[in-house]
């Protein structure tokens, strides 16, 4: 079966770095994209970053763009995402999810993926 697991959150000063990571098991990894989600308490499941199985385009959210960056390592199974000039906003539950969908409009919306990881939480302090 799919496993999605992230590892890397953790506690950082605001205008730190972290760098986050989700291992994917059980399917072609190369044949997926795969996209980062967050949720802080109280908010929905927003999009952060999506990156295509077919060339590698990556997608962001206007909150993120310029500080955070999608990447994936289809040799080890593996996406990231590196974030820097972190806010207390960023604080929530950062999430990886897997679909086998293309393009912008089915990327940034959760309702478009079919594997979930557990979440890993990335803290943030002023």
């Amino acid at each position: 079966q799919v496993q999605l697991v992230e590892s890397g959150g953790g506690l950082v000063q605001a205008g730190g770095s972290l760098r986050v990571s989700c291992a994917a098991s059980g399917r072609t990894f190369s044949r997926y994209s795969m996209g980062w989600f967050r949720q802080a308490p109280g908010n929905e499941r927003e999009f952060v970053a999506a990156i295509s199985w077919t060339v590698g385009t990556t997608y962001y959210a206007d909150s993120v763009k310029g500080r955070f960056t999608i990447s994936r390592d289809n040799a080890k199974n593996t996406v990231y995402l590196q974030m820097n000039s972190l806010r207390p906003e960023d604080t929530a539950v950062y999430y990886c999810a897997q679909t086998a969908y293309s393009g912008s409009i089915y990327l940034t919306s959760p309702v478009n993926y079919d594997y979930w990881g557990q979440g890993t939480q990335v803290t943030v302090s002023s």
